[in-house]
């Protein structure tokens, strides 16, 4: 797999508003952009560190995935993304590998991105997003 960077840590909360004194204040980062991904119930915040990013997902429906997590794990880590130049050549690749595919092709996400996930199960309990810029 060719993959480039870490895009992002995707962390759950509860709210957003509650974690960005710490990431703002304390930590000094800025939040650059806030927006929510409806189809993945989920809205997010974006912070920059060097070229990776750190992604806050806050659950907008308690039957959402992100709200699931929190309820059964509690807040913390949730994924890790890598770069990739094609979500679905690496997705092909994984699959050969035998590794389980939450998406079995590339769906549209937060930031305009192009993402899959990788199912934990296949991972070493670490779920997985493969993701790159979707073509304009």
């Amino acid at each position: 797999m060719d993959i480039s960077y870490i895009e992002h840590l995707g962390i759950a909360v509860k709210s957003i508003d509650a974690h960005l004194p710490y990431y703002e204040n304390v930590l000094g980062l800025k939040c650059y952009n806030i927006e929510e991904v409806a189809d993945q119930q989920v809205k997010t915040a974006f912070f920059r560190v060097g070229q990776t990013k750190i992604e806050l997902l806050e659950p907008t429906n308690a039957n959402s995935t992100i709200a699931k997590f929190i309820e059964k794990r509690g807040e913390g880590i949730h994924h890790i993304a890598f770069a990739v130049p094609s979500v679905q050549a690496a997705l092909d690749e994984a699959a050969s590998n035998g590794v389980q595919l939450i998406d079995p092709a590339p769906r549209a996400g937060a930031e305009g991105l192009s993402i899959a996930f990788l199912h934990p199960k296949s991972t070493g309990g670490v779920l997985t997003e493969l993701c790159m810029n979707a073509p304009k």
